[in-house]
């Protein structure tokens, strides 16, 4: 599912997709990215992301990129409005039972962990570029 118009009190995930493609330049979807970005931002949508995203981002650009950008992305979701949101106990086995579940799709622990965190915290949207969100039913931002 699609949607292109969040409002202004819209609560979006934002997925380690999203967070890789804002920063590498180099990214197919980036253009893509820095559009949606500056429409939520205009928006003053209030944006989340889990811990466990925030993990996998920093080993995507340390490894992709590089050191610097890596630290750099830690220190600027510290400085941000982005709510972080901690995966709990719970969120993992309801993430486990995602996975048994969906056993034709291959939707990671992590992928599985913020579906988790978007039920739990009610929220309704996706800043990502990862089919899986979509797969699981969940409303995904395009450009």
């Amino acid at each position: 599912m699609r949607n292109r118009h969040p409002s202004q009190t819209t609560r979006l995930l934002v997925d380690s997709s999203a967070y890789f493609a804002l920063l590498d330049g180099d990214d197919t979807y980036h253009s893509q990215a820095v559009s949606i970005l500056d429409r939520l931002i205009a928006k003053a949508c209030r944006l989340f992301t889990t811990s466990f995203v925030l993990a996998e981002t920093h080993a995507l650009l340390l490894n992709r990129l590089n050191q610097w950008t890596a630290t750099k992305f830690l220190q600027d979701i510290e400085q941000s409005t982005t709510t972080l949101a901690w995966v709990t106990p719970t969120d993992v086995q309801r993430a486990k039972a995602i996975i048994y579940q969906y056993d034709d799709k291959d939707f990671s622990l992590t992928d599985a962990t913020s579906f988790a965190v978007m039920e739990r915290l009610r929220i309704s949207y996706a800043f990502a570029f990862d089919k899986h969100f979509s797969q699981y039913g969940l409303a995904v931002l395009d450009s």
